[in-house]
């Protein structure tokens, strides 16, 4: 029997995790529904702009990613110490930029907005069990899950104009318990495209993790400036020896980027 996700994730230790989620009602995520003759490619862009809002908030780090027809794999780091080191106000800052309250919804005046901003950070932050709360919750593997999904379930079901679930129930999840597991998962998400003959070649492939960071690195020879990314990087550069994070002192591997690159594109040629 599967191991229950409680007994898998640790909520006071990192780790990293494989989860993937479905769409039901044989619903297209993405792509074009060759029954319907409905484009729904545009949906793949939801999934990436909302990663990028929960990375920049929660403690969990993307590592890899790929987004398919009707379904989607996520290679994520829960990094609880990370939000041990976040202050009152870090919490609740980011807390209120994932949920934020109605009266700022509803307001139009930016005076007033940062009036109330202010006053509604002080009061939160005063409530010391509630901030404890959302810091638990900010490094939550199902919580980031959960606040990727229901955006996008609404946004969908809003969009065909229907009602009920558009995920085929909770996310599944599986534990990578040590490097070896960690990059054999990675490459396995950035190369689903290639392996359903979508692809030719990982570079290829659109809305993966891997043709993400070939873009970035060659936005980065024409433009040496740092590129800003919310993928979790790599040790160092191979040509350069150089630790590739810049602002993130993790890394979601011990090794170049180059070298990922290699044995991706290895394993591709044998698939």
């Amino acid at each position: 029997m599967p191991t229950p996700r409680k007994e898998q994730v640790s909520k006071h230790i990192n780790g990293h995790y494989h989860c993937i989620s479905r769409a039901v009602r044989r619903a297209f995520l993405c792509g074009v529904d060759k029954q319907s003759g409905c484009n729904y490619e545009h949906r793949r862009q939801w999934i990436l702009d909302r990663l990028e809002v929960l990375a920049g908030q929660f403690a969990v780090e993307v590592c890899a990613y790929t987004i398919m027809s009707n379904h989607y794999h996520l290679v994520l780091h829960v990094d609880y110490e990370q939000s041990l080191t976040w202050d009152t106000e870090e919490v609740v800052k980011r807390w209120c930029t994932l949920f934020p309250p109605q009266a700022l919804k509803d307001s139009d005046d930016k005076q007033i907005d940062t009036e109330l901003v202010n006053a509604y950070f002080a009061r939160l932050a005063a409530d010391e069990e509630k901030v404890s709360l959302w810091r638990e919750r900010l490094a939550d593997l199902s919580w980031f899950m959960r606040c990727l999904n229901e955006p996008i379930a609404r946004q969908a079901n809003k969009e065909d104009e229907c009602t009920g679930r558009f995920w085929e129930g909770r996310f599944k999840s599986q534990a990578l318990l040590d490097d070896a597991a960690l990059i054999s998962c990675m490459a396995y998400v950035d190369l689903n495209p290639v392996r359903a003959a979508i692809a030719q070649t990982p570079e290829d492939s659109e809305f993966t993790s891997f043709a993400a960071r070939v873009e970035i690195q060659k936005k980065s020879v024409s433009k040496p400036e740092p590129q800003s990314q919310w993928l979790l990087p790599f040790a160092e550069s191979k040509k350069t020896g150089k630790p590739q994070a810049t602002q993130n002192a993790h890394v979601c591997l011990p090794i170049s980027q180059e070298e990922y690159f290699e044995l991706v594109d290895w394993t591709g040629r044998c698939i």
